[in-house]
């Protein structure tokens, strides 16, 4: 029964989340469209073309046609599962995607789990060391993480750990599971640190108000060990809201890796992207916040059900009473 209710309740989420897809794809194409310069021209390049060349360039790609017959013939290419050719090159969008989406999911969980796996642990110690020099250093260090841009702390980690200390690979990707860890470890630092100290507050302040809650005393009061009321309950409780964040973060990261793809020079959809807005791509960037719009829906359909798996009071729908 519960498994046919976590069915159902996936499946509506997707379908309401259906509108939100197309609505946000309208608009980015919208945006595209306003944005000063001419495709046509753009893919000539500084070469000289006649009229007759830049009308069969708009003809081919549909760049004739109104605003809103572009966008449908592009979204009914979509339902067949054609994202289109690229404009510069003529190559397929679904291809130039898939070849570069790997990376640049590899390096936004890599970063999350150094976010979360750094985050949560300091915010625990911060809040159970609350006042105390270790809870302000904690602090202070989140905050100065914040503080400073992805790109900003990806090139000073790559002058200090990549230059000056040569301890990591200053480009490329790696080969295998070993060298692609190696390869991405300073890029998903430089992303994890800059939302790091979002989950040590996060975690901080959720762990300082669960720790001050009644239950937690008539725990201890009971005897209950105090390793098993902290992690069985405290934990367990203070851990909703970062789950809540953590989706976010997740996205906020998959954002962030643009420019830290751009600054380590990695072949991922960051760089992809940033070069198909100069050029003024349009299928491929429709493809690319199509894909990544596709990701963050699913991604917060998952934190949902995880709530049930964190909380077993939270049901689909309903809070148990």
């Amino acid at each position: 029964m519960k498994g046919e209710r976590l069915w159902t309740y996936v499946l509506r989420r997707l379908l309401v989340a259906v509108p939100l897809i197309l609505l946000i794809s309208l608009g980015v194409f919208a945006l595209v469209n306003l944005a000063p310069g001419d495709p046509a021209r753009a893919l000539v390049g500084s070469r000289q073309a006649t009229p007759e060349t830049l009308a069969a360039i708009r003809e081919k790609f549909h760049l004739d046609e109104p605003f809103l017959a572009q966008y449908l013939i592009w979204l009914k290419a979509v339902l067949t599962g054609d994202l289109g050719r690229s404009i510069q090159g003529n190559q397929l969008v679904t291809t130039m995607i898939w070849q570069r989406l790997p990376l640049t999911v590899y390096l936004g969980l890599y970063g999350s789990l150094v976010a979360l796996g750094l985050g949560i642990p300091l915010g625990v110690l911060a809040a159970f060391r609350r006042g105390t020099e270790v809870d302000r250093a904690v602090v202070t260090l989140g905050v100065l993480g914040v503080s400073a841009p992805a790109f900003a702390t990806g090139i000073f980690l790559l002058y200090v750990f990549g230059v000056m200390l040569n301890w990591f690979p200053t480009f490329g990707q790696g080969e295998g599971v070993v060298g692609r860890i190696w390869h991405l470890t300073l890029p998903a630092v430089a992303l994890g640190v800059s939302v790091m100290g979002l989950v040590v507050k996060i975690t901080r302040a959720s762990m300082i108000e669960e720790l001050l809650k009644d239950y937690v005393a008539f725990a201890r009061a009971r005897g209950l060990d105090r390793r098993r009321v902290t992690v069985a309950y405290v934990l367990r409780n203070a851990l909703i809201p970062v789950v809540t964040a953590a989706g976010l973060i997740v996205v906020g990261l998959l954002t962030g890796a643009v420019l830290v793809e751009v600054t380590f020079g990695l072949p991922g959809l960051g760089s992809l992207l940033v070069n198909a807005v100069t050029q003024r791509d349009i299928p491929v960037i429709q493809g690319i916040v199509l894909i990544l719009a596709i990701f963050v829906v699913i991604l917060h359909v998952l934190i949902d059900v995880l709530y049930t798996l964190i909380d077993p009071r939270i049901r689909f729908g309903r809070v148990e009473a």
